[in-house]
């Protein structure tokens, strides 16, 4: 049963990573230019601006350094010595995040559609990288979500209230993480559509090496 769960998962991230592929080709091709304008206008005009702030603080999560010790914290309460094998697909994610910032050269959205609103300076606000697909805080943010979701769910110890809630409650942190993105004029919604297969990709092969077995939950 263990092995099934790993060659799905293996699998799924390979499948995931090829759609990803496909996807940055068409983005490549310009095929998403309006829709992308589009969008992002449309979640400006009916989002209120009071939202600017929460939003920029909420983003903050995705940040490089703040998911990386996510990760170790992660590996650190499963205790799975293969987790350095997760670490290892982190920095192989960004490796591939880079190398589509380089090669695609998709323009971020028009400085007048920024609305980062952070209450103290962050330099990193400050200095806008050129290229914007695919987004690195939607791939880190799958990653490690998409990690945590195949965990929950295939776990055999976690009552299944505890894991609908827990599932929920990824799955809404996922939802604001990407909104944010597009909303706050940091990238187009195919970055973020882009970065979001990459980082699940990455995130279902993470899976498949600290996924494994257990009890199952008794319930009384």
């Amino acid at each position: 049963m263990l092995k099934n769960q790993r060659l799905i998962f293996i699998i799924a991230g390979f499948v995931t990573f090829v759609f990803f592929f496909f996807f940055s080709f068409l983005v490549g091709k310009d095929i998403f230019t309006q829709f992308d304008f589009d969008t992002t206008v449309r979640l400006q005009d009916n989002i209120p601006r009071r939202f600017d702030e929460f939003f920029s603080l909420f983003s903050l999560v995705g940040n490089f350094e703040v998911m990386l010790i996510t990760l170790l914290l992660l590996l650190m309460l499963l205790r799975n010595i293969w987790g350095v094998w997760a670490i290892f697909l982190f920095f192989i994610f960004h490796f591939v995040e880079l190398f589509g910032k380089i090669t695609l050269e998709h323009l971020p959205p028009p400085h007048f559609m920024l609305r980062t609103d952070l209450p103290f300076e962050f330099p990193q606000f400050y200095i806008r990288q050129e290229f914007s697909y695919p987004s690195g805080h939607s791939g880190r943010t799958m990653l490690i979500s998409t990690m945590l979701l195949m965990l929950v769910i295939t776990s055999r110890k976690i009552h299944w209230g505890a894991k609908a809630a827990l599932v929920a409650g990824i799955l809404l942190f996922d939802f604001i993480m990407l909104l944010s993105r597009v909303y706050l004029g940091e990238h187009w919604t195919s970055d973020v559509i882009g970065g979001a297969m990459l980082g699940t990709s990455f995130g279902l092969l993470s899976a498949a090496i600290l996924v494994k077995g257990g009890k199952k939950y008794a319930t009384r």
